[in-house]
């Protein structure tokens, strides 16, 4: 299968490009604008492979999305601004990536003929909710702009299905972490911070309340989906560890020989969900489960970076 990979240079985009090369003989295009988030870097291990290719391109642009697409089986949409803070100052940005972004790419998709189309979403469309968990079946409440575009690009893909009969099905995955990680996000973020000596904010009371999946664990779930799955259908990716905020500060202070007097208590983000949590038995149902411990895995990914201050330096340079 020949698989056409939006957002392919991002942080679990690029994960998941390693995961099907590791584990299949399809050929990968990888298709991304290279905004800040995007780094090729991600890929370097990947030049050379025969089964890879690097397209820059803008999912908003049909012309180059046209020009992409045909040759390949598969899409897998990762592309999109992701991060919740920037969301609030730049809404315009997120919703024109995501949402028209997202229409681009579906209406060539049912154009040129693909045979399956993979949306990638996140759980923080179903919003905060104080106990239980969600399932795929549940009332969409998003409240970032963030949130809100990646709900609207879920429906615009759903959309495609119903009227058009293109071939979509839709992840929505809790919190990922791993290496590649752009570091705006808050475990490279405090990681990185650790490692040069600066203190770590953490929001509020810190007791807001997040599920850990491990990039890799995300990608092979993405992976069965994607081939193994049923067109139409909603699966939410997750692993089971819900711990606060706070915890998971605690937890990464500890892996780095530090301790409270590194935090930095800051006023918390507009609109902050308290609680993320879903339901996981569909995906579980394709023969899917999370393989990796949280603590074993947050160790590994504090030693990738640590080991690695070549990839994330540069990142954290005044201006980027």
């Amino acid at each position: 299968m020949r698989l056409l990979v939006t957002g392919g240079a991002g942080f679990i985009g690029s994960n998941y490009v390693h995961y099907v090369l590791a584990n299949s003989d399809d050929s990968v295009t990888v298709f991304d604008a290279l905004t800040y988030a995007g780094n090729l870097e991600n890929l370097k291990d990947l030049e050379g492979d025969p089964r890879y290719t690097f397209v820059k391109g803008d999912i908003t642009d049909r012309d180059a999305v046209m020009a992409a697409v045909p040759g390949h089986d598969a899409i897998v949409h990762f592309a999109a601004e992701s991060h919740v803070d920037r969301s609030i100052v730049n809404p315009d940005e997120f919703v024109r990536t995501n949402c028209d972004g997202t229409n681009v790419m579906c209406d060539v998709a049912r154009h040129v003929g693909v045979e399956r189309f993979l949306h990638i979403s996140t759980d923080e469309v179903y919003g905060s909710i104080e106990e239980g968990s969600f399932t795929e079946s549940d009332r969409l409440e998003p409240r970032s702009p963030y949130s809100a575009s990646k709900a609207g690009s879920d429906l615009v893909a759903m959309s495609y299905r119903t009227t058009y009969g293109l071939p979509v099905l839709v992840t929505r995955s809790s919190n990922n972490f791993g290496p590649y990680q752009f570091p705006e996000k808050v475990i490279p973020l405090f990681v990185t911070n650790l490692l040069e000596g600066h203190k770590v904010p953490l929001y509020g009371d810190g007791m807001n309340i997040r599920d850990w999946c491990h990039v890799m664990d995300n990608c092979a779930a993405v992976d069965l989906v994607l081939r193994g799955g049923t067109v139409g259908e909603i699966y939410n990716i997750g692993a089971g560890n819900e711990i606060t905020n706070r915890e998971l500060t605690d937890t990464i202070l500890a892996l780095l020989g530090h301790g409270e007097e590194m935090i930095d208590y800051v006023e918390d983000r507009l609109g902050h969900d308290r609680r993320y949590s879903i339901s996981t038995e569909k995906v579980e149902a394709l023969g899917w489960k999370p393989a990796r411990e949280l603590h074993e895995a947050l160790e590994s990914t504090v030693d990738w970076y640590r080991d690695n201050p070549w990839w994330w330096q540069p990142l954290k340079a005044p201006g980027r």
